[in-house]
């Protein structure tokens, strides 16, 4: 069971626990199957199997809380399927809640975390909107700030500070974050509330940072900028721009084509306030891609945070090591 889970093989798990289902005990194996069915892809076998789950002792205890709020981040997202009153429903090519490529919905469900923007490429040949390879420009960094305060507004969170994450590329964002959502910016500090903590990618963060961030802080909002999908963080964020394999920063050295073949261009070692300043100076349209992605505008995203935030913000910001149903292509 372990070797699948490990593998992202859901679907197998759940074929094989409800084989010897007639000697599943509740805990651990009726949980394992319920859990294994709604990384398949499955939520209303999941349930099923949920609702005949006794509430356990401990150490199952966190278990359930964990596997009860992915169930219940699912049920909000079925009213995703109404368009909001005061927009119009959802293009014909924009996937269905929790439909088999609804990458939104299928991470939002088992993190609890808002994906704020889809890849433009590749959606066709099995990306599904998220990134392998990715070196971003400043445009595209400022878009997905940009989204972080449409999430913000359209949830009526309001924080009242930005808290800068204590490594360089996660400071340069959370100086940019401040200035565009026109905020003080703090040093991290795990018990302040109302705040929006800003992480470039959340791999890259202190570890005993990390462990601050699991338990939830009234108020406090965990921004990721890059997730990595192939290599989830030990800490789900709350909110993320994009997820990707590999993402390089607009100030890192970048891989360019040149006449002479490839070659590295040197990072940008300018104070970190200079290279916040360039990225809100940048032009936050998004990407047009090739045309295969569904159409994602703010309208989409909002609606999408109408119907999750009731949902949102709950329970401990556990780590997650599948990618979920959705499939994706990856390298290495």
């Amino acid at each position: 069971m372990a070797a699948l889970e490990d593998e992202h093989r859901h679907a197998e798990a759940v074929e094989l626990l409800e084989a010897r289902e007639a000697t599943l005990r509740p805990w651990p194996d009726r949980y394992l199957l319920a859990y294994n069915a709604l990384m398949a892809g499955d939520p209303d076998r999941a349930g099923s199997h949920f609702a005949r789950l006794p509430v356990p002792d401990e150490p199952w205890r966190p278990a359930h809380h964990r596997l009860r709020a992915m169930l219940r981040r699912t049920l909000a997202l079925r009213a995703a399927a109404t368009p909001h009153p005061l927009e119009p429903g959802p293009a014909p090519e924009v996937p269905a809640p929790l439909a088999a490529t609804d990458l939104r919905g299928r991470h939002f469900a088992p993190t609890g975390g808002i994906l704020t923007t889809l890849s433009p490429y590749g959606y066709a040949v099995g990306m599904n909107g998220r990134y392998g390879l990715l070196q971003e420009d400043p445009g595209q960094v400022l878009h997905g700030l940009h989204r972080l305060r449409l999430v913000l507004a359209r949830s009526r969170v309001r924080p009242r500070t930005v808290s800068l994450v204590p490594d360089r590329s996660s400071r340069v964002l959370g100086l940019a974050a401040a200035g565009l959502l026109d905020l003080p910016a703090e040093p991290f500090d795990a018990a302040r509330t109302d705040t929006v903590v800003i992480a470039l990618r959340l791999n890259g963060v202190d570890r005993d940072v990390l462990a601050r961030l699991h338990r939830r802080t009234p108020g406090q909002v965990l921004f990721e900028h890059a997730s990595c999908w192939t290599r989830p963080p030990a800490v789900s964020a709350d909110i993320s721009t994009l997820l990707g394999q590999l993402v390089v920063a607009p100030w890192d050295a970048q891989l360019h084509a040149t006449a002479d073949g490839s070659a590295n261009s040197r990072p940008d070692d300018r104070p970190e306030q200079a290279l916040a300043d360039d990225l809100l100076r940048a032009d936050p349209t998004p990407d047009p891609g090739e045309g295969d992605t569904p159409p994602d505008p703010d309208t989409e995203l909002a609606r999408f945070v109408t119907a999750a935030r009731d949902a949102w913000l709950t329970g401990p910001r556990g780590h997650v090591p599948s990618p979920g149903p959705v499939s994706g292509s990856r390298f290495g």
